[in-house]
């Protein structure tokens, strides 16, 4: 069994596929034009996000028996037109559940508290306690969209916090826990002060934050975004950030994130992106949420032992 690993990953992937007898090409700066030369003598891809496995590549993968992409989400690949080529698609987002979790929760009382501002004031030679008055989190209405692994994590982290969960999930039922209740989404509308995102991105989940999803909550509040950029269509919430009905938000992800900011201040986002970045009540970071030296090295254990245990299965992989 031959795989090749076309992205930046721990080595704990390398050293489990080679201790179970399994040979590995490592090429990470490997570009689109020679993995479509040399896809084909390969039984196993393993991904991260630099490329897209399109119906391009997958029609010259004559051999592939899977493919692996280390982290949470499955969009860069077609996984349709894979799946119906018999190759299974595996990811890993246990990896990493803790630490965008953490990232949440500290975007969260960054925003709350006015570290930030606070921070940079005092950099400056300011002084100023009044006007960074914070907000508690203690018994405020968290809406978690999405109760899997992320969402789970938390709920879970949030439990010490004395705040009530509830949590929406389309595809679940049933899964109300010692962390979160499950509700619907009008309910989430109506009690909601603090909304979290924790779903992929998919043609039913692009642009869902819009204007008019915004304006059906009853209350002002504060949004997290550590899923996908493009979940959130970012002019509708500048716009709902400048009237007062999302009091502040907490982005780790952008929906033009592909961009460089070079190309960004030349488009026709770079009003979005200065406000966003010109706020006291936003705080940016650059998609790192389920960047930390633990899930680096979990995301990478974890997908490899799915991969394994499948083919332990399967005679077909071995």
């Amino acid at each position: 069994m031959r795989i090749i690993i076309i992205d930046e990953i721990h080595n704990i992937l390398i050293e489990k596929f080679t201790n179970f007898g399994y040979s590995c090409e490592y090429n990470p700066k490997i570009k689109r034009e020679e993995i479509l030369k040399t896809i084909r003598d390969f039984d196993g891809l393993i991904v991260r996000s630099k490329t897209k496995i399109d119906k391009q590549i997958l029609h010259e993968a004559k051999k592939l028996k899977f493919i692996g992409r280390v982290g949470s989400g499955l969009e860069n690949i077609d996984v349709k037109f894979a799946e119906g080529l018999n190759i299974k698609c595996f990811n890993s987002p246990e990896g990493n559940c803790n630490s965008v979790a953490e990232q949440a929760i500290g975007m969260l009382l960054s925003v709350l508290n006015n570290i930030v501002p606070a921070f940079h004031q005092i950099k400056n030679g300011i002084w100023q306690r009044e006007a960074n008055r914070g907000i508690e989190l203690m018994g405020k209405t968290i809406g978690i969209i999405g109760y899997g692994n992320v969402g789970s994590a938390l709920a879970k982290r949030l439990s010490s916090f004395g705040v009530q969960v509830f949590a929406y999930d389309k595809y679940k039922f049933g899964f109300s826990d010692d962390f979160a209740k499950e509700k619907s989404i009008d309910e989430i509308f109506r009690y909601a002060d603090i909304l979290s995102l924790h779903i992929p991105l998919t043609q039913e989940t692009e642009y869902l934050i819009n204007d008019d999803f915004l304006k059906k909550f009853k209350k002002k509040i504060f949004l997290i975004n550590t899923s996908r950029g493009k979940i959130v269509k970012t002019s509708d919430l500048v716009g709902n950030l400048k009237t007062g009905k999302v009091s502040g938000a907490c982005l780790d992800v952008l929906e033009y994130e592909k961009i460089t900011f070079e190309e960004l201040y030349n488009s026709e986002n770079q009003e979005e992106l200065k406000y966003l970045t010109s706020v006291e009540n936003v705080i940016l970071s650059p998609h790192i949420a389920g960047l930390t030296h633990e899930s680096n090295y979990k995301l990478s254990e974890i997908l490899a032992d799915k991969i394994i245990e499948y083919c332990k299965k399967d005679k077909f992989c071995v």
